[in-house]
């Protein structure tokens, strides 16, 4: 496990930035993810239908194959399908917790912490033996927004945490995706995020319309 400074991850940062940045980050893994390549999060609903199920598989591979890493918050539902899928493919993942490195929300998820830490990155803002409040997972999301390139919403409700984010991402100015059907349903965050510079999704490949490519020398398939 290693304590530093998260400038020493995300670079020089802007003044909206550095106001929303916690002074320090725990991390257990490898901490070059924080450092190159393109980091997108992954995000939404712990009790997703079958049709988010399969958007989050779709749109983990897909980032995996264009070699990005891929980030989310070890929640169950949504973030969980995110996390193993981009194992399943060999890709990358950083699990950015709302619990201490030490513990696991929810405990169903310790496993799957393990491995990350052992094989990827975990990433904390709380201190080993700190307590876990309700208001830390906001605060993660806040936190995955800042290290996270770009945001992708697969699915959520109308009181869903995940707006947290979304508002976040959209006060960073990094991308936010919001999928079709989540925008289709008519919820009020959703419908504002859209005003404020949200991006509808319908299809994986619109998101090279907003994201760097580049053409990978030994496969000769794009990737960011």
């Amino acid at each position: 496990m290693v304590e530093t400074n998260v400038q020493q991850f995300v670079g020089p940062l802007s003044p909206v930035e550095e106001k929303n940045a916690p002074l320090t980050l725990y991390i257990q893994g490898d901490a070059s993810l924080l450092r190159g390549g393109v980091r997108v999060c992954v995000i939404g609903t712990r009790k997703p239908t079958q049709v988010g199920i399969e958007s989050a598989k779709k749109y983990a591979e897909f980032l995996i194959r264009n070699k990005v890493t891929v980030v989310s918050g070890l929640a169950m539902g949504i973030d969980t399908i995110a996390h193993t899928t981009a194992l399943a493919c060999g890709g990358r993942t950083i699990a950015v917790l709302g619990t201490p490195l030490n513990q696991t929300s929810p405990t169903q998820n310790r496993s799957l912490q393990h491995r990350i830490g052992e094989e990827h990155l975990l990433v904390s803002q709380f201190a080993v033996g700190s307590r876990v409040y309700p208001g830390n997972f906001p605060l993660r999301n806040r936190t995955m927004a800042l290290l996270s390139d770009a945001t992708i919403i697969i699915e959520a409700g109308k009181t869903s945490g995940t707006q947290h984010q979304g508002w976040e991402a959209l006060r960073l100015g990094r991308p936010l995706f919001i999928l079709k059907t989540v925008v289709d349903a008519g919820f009020d965050w959703a419908v504002k995020m859209l005003d404020y510079g949200a991006i509808p999704l319908t299809d994986q490949e619109e998101l090279y319309e907003f994201l760097p490519i580049h053409m990978d020398e030994v496969s000769g398939e794009q990737a960011f």
